[in-house]
């Protein structure tokens, strides 16, 4: 195995980590007070070729490996987790409408997506639908030419701010052989928005809920032509999410680590720096451990998705790991900046907040746990 990045990852990385250090984190603690999703940094992102990086050049895009994605985004993630969580959605859709879409499919939407003229998100969790994903509710009803649409999503990333949302429906009968998946476009009569959600972080990542009510969508625009693939669609979707989320993880516990170093150097107490005492710099051994060992599983489950290797297991090690060794390292720096920690003109309280939710979103923790059991011993063994 080769752990050395190449001369244009390295580039990317320099780069990506210069305009999230000058751009994205001057702005972070603001976006997330408003809770906005501010689009000139989309729009900005869109001109570093950062919109379409995982899609086929014949699309507008760059066709960059997932290990070079992953990099962005730990570095996005490191300047503004929110901004970083929309561009990981957003690029999460393209790879669907690549992988499964139809040729007219990718040309409709492929290009303006990757040149981020338009923002994409997916859509999958339910009220009584989350990691129990195969048990969705909403409904998608052939008529004619067109499938009617009825029933409620939640928990959607750029959910109010996305121009084209991938939507997991039914379209058959009971369990995953009955889901599909529509492209469905903003401003489609009987599609509209529920609340924004406030929510613990990531307030630069908009959250809302889609509502459907007699919806009628054209049926050129179910993802493949085909119905009953939508599982399979999501499932796919949650493997390369995974992965996106664990490189976030890597991101928001390197900029704490980051950030606790400098204060550790600068914080005097007993008439010497804090980073003196043996304790402190035991808690910043040990996070940078976490750091380390978070971003060689990250990367490791980003190769192998590039090599064509089944990895579902592996994305799941990553997420699970990276995201629990991003709240605890999380969690130190604030005990390391003492009381300061706690508050909101330090940076590493929102660090802390946004961590929390990456050991829920693509699965919950005990949902990686799950995945990782039935492959260790076998599908079925473990229930």
């Amino acid at each position: 195995m080769n752990f050395t990045l190449t001369d244009d990852q390295n580039a990317l990385r320099a780069m990506v980590s210069e305009f999230a250090a000058k751009e994205l984190a001057p702005m972070a603690a603001e976006l997330d007070e408003k809770e906005e999703f501010h689009w000139p940094h989309f729009r900005r992102m869109a001109e570093l070729g950062l919109t379409g990086l995982l899609t086929p050049e014949a699309y507008g895009g760059v066709a960059a490996s997932r290990l070079s994605a992953a990099i962005v985004l730990e570095e996005l993630a490191k300047g503004c987790a929110g901004s970083g969580a929309a561009m990981a959605v957003h690029l999460m859709v393209q790879t669907l409408i690549d992988r499964f879409g139809t040729p007219e499919q990718k040309e409709r939407w492929l290009p303006p997506l990757a040149r981020g003229e338009k923002l994409a998100a997916f859509s999958l969790t339910e009220p009584s639908a989350g990691s129990d994903a195969a048990n969705l509710q909403t409904r998608a009803i052939l008529d004619g030419d067109h499938y009617v649409v009825t029933g409620n999503k939640i928990y959607v990333t750029s959910g109010g701010e996305a121009d084209l949302y991938a939507v997991m429906v039914r379209t058959d009968g009971p369990g995953p052989k009955g889901i599909s998946t529509l492209i469905i476009e903003k401003g489609t009569p009987g599609f509209s928005f529920g609340k924004k959600e406030r929510k613990m972080g990531f307030g630069a990542s908009a959250t809302r809920e889609l509502v459907f009510q007699d919806c009628r969508v054209p049926k050129d625009q179910l993802l493949g032509h085909q119905e009953g693939i939508g599982f399979t669609v999501a499932m796919s979707a949650l493997d390369g999410g995974r992965i996106s989320v664990a490189a976030a993880a890597v991101g928001i516990a390197q900029a704490a680590l980051d950030h606790s170093l400098r204060y550790a150097r600068e914080r005097e107490q007993f008439g010497k720096p804090i980073a003196s005492f043996q304790g402190i710099q035991f808690m910043l051994a040990d996070m940078a451990a976490e750091v380390e060992a978070s971003r060689l599983l990250v990367y490791q489950a980003a190769d192998l998705m590039d090599r064509g290797v089944p990895s579902t297991a592996k994305a799941a090690i990553a997420k699970r790991f990276a995201t629990d060794a991003c709240m605890k390292v999380t969690t130190d720096a604030v005990q390391i900046f003492g009381g300061y920690g706690y508050l909101k003109d330090f940076p590493v309280e929102r660090l802390m907040r946004d961590a929390k939710v990456l050991q829920i979103v693509e699965g919950t923790n005990q949902i990686q746990r799950i995945v990782i059991a039935r492959e260790l011993l076998g599908k079925g063994v473990t229930g």
